[in-house]
C-alpha cells in the first residue's frame, strides 16, 4: 500500500516524507498508530502521529533554527504539509520513547513518555482525545541524559541513562 506506488520514480520504501532525525517510535495502544519523536534542529523537536503518504515538513517547514541561528525553510506552516502533535522550543534532544498501559501507575495511562538527553530528564506527555493536554519532567534532579524508556511486563518504567556510568533505572510507585 504504497502511498506513492504510482508516482514515475518514486522509491517503492518511501511511505512518508519530510521527516529530520526520528529517534524513537512507538505504536499507540488505543490507535495502533505509529508516532514517532523527531531531532528538530536548534529548538523543533517534534511528536508526529505517521499517517502514509504525508509530508511532515522538512526541512522546508520548522519550529527550530539552524545551530548557526540561520533561519531554516520557509516558517512554521505550508499548505500539504503536516503539523507536529506537540513540539518543544527550546529543544530537549528527544530519544526513546514508550506509551504507558500498565497498572502500577494508573493516573498515567495511555500518556507517552519521551527520553531527553538535553534536557536530562523524561518527559511525561498526557494525553486526552489524542491530543497533549499537560507535560511533566520527571526525574530532572538525577541530572542524567535519559536514552530509552520502555514498559516492562511488570508494569513498571525501566529508564536507561547515556552516561559514562549509565544505568537502567526501574520506576515504581512509592511506598
Amino acid at each position: 500500500d504504497n502511498p506513492f506506488g504510482r508516482t514515475k520514480g518514486a522509491r517503492p520504501e518511501i511511505w512518508t516524507l519530510g521527516h529530520r532525525n526520528a529517534e524513537g517510535a512507538a505504536i499507540a495502544p488505543a490507535t495502533g498508530q505509529l508516532w514517532t519523536v523527531e531531532h528538530g534542529a536548534k529548538g523543533g523537536d517534534e511528536v508526529n502521529v505517521i499517517r502514509k503518504g504525508r509530508n511532515y515538513g522538512w526541512p522546508v517547514i520548522t519550529y527550530g533554527v539552524d545551530y548557526s541561528g540561520a533561519k531554516i525553510g520557509i516558517g512554521t506552516h505550508k499548505a500539504g504539509m503536516e503539523q507536529p502533535l506537540y513540539y518543544w522550543d527550546p529543544s530537549i534532544a528527544p530519544s526513546g520513547m514508550a506509551f504507558y498501559t500498565g497498572a502500577l501507575f494508573p493516573d498515567w495511562k495511555g500518556d507517552l513518555f519521551v527520553g531527553a538527553l538535553k534536557g536530562e530528564h523524561l518527559n511525561r506527555l498526557v494525553l486526552r482525545g489524542g491530543r497533549v493536554v499537560a507535560e511533566a519532567r520527571l526525574l530532572e534532579e538525577l541530572h542524567q541524559r535519559i536514552r530509552d524508556v520502555r514498559q516492562g511486563p511488570d508494569g513498571a518504567l525501566y529508564v536507561a541513562t547515556d552516561e559514562p556510568h549509565g544505568q537502567v533505572l526501574k520506576l515504581v510507585p512509592a511506598r
